[in-house]
């Protein structure tokens, strides 16, 4: 599956929520995301518009990796 192109942080948060990640705080246009499913983890997501692919990849991959998911398995998930 392609990596999503258009995707801004915002909507990227909304569309990690059903893996249980809320925004914990936020810090200029910064973004600190947090899940306790599957232990703890947090991730920094920037509210850019839209999110660069490279940076993208790189937050979609450290969250599947702490899920146990590859990248397209997490994406299918994703409605992205």
């Amino acid at each position: 599956m392609k990596m999503p192109r258009d995707l801004t942080g915002t909507e990227l948060v909304k569309a990690l929520k059903p893996l249980g990640y809320v925004v914990t705080r936020q810090k200029g246009s910064h973004m600190r995301i947090t899940t306790l499913k599957d232990g703890e983890h947090h991730e920094v997501i920037p509210h850019h518009d839209p999110l660069k692919v490279g940076t993208l990849h790189s937050i979609l991959k450290s969250v599947a990796e702490h899920h146990a998911m590859t990248i397209e398995s997490l994406l299918n998930s994703l409605d992205l």
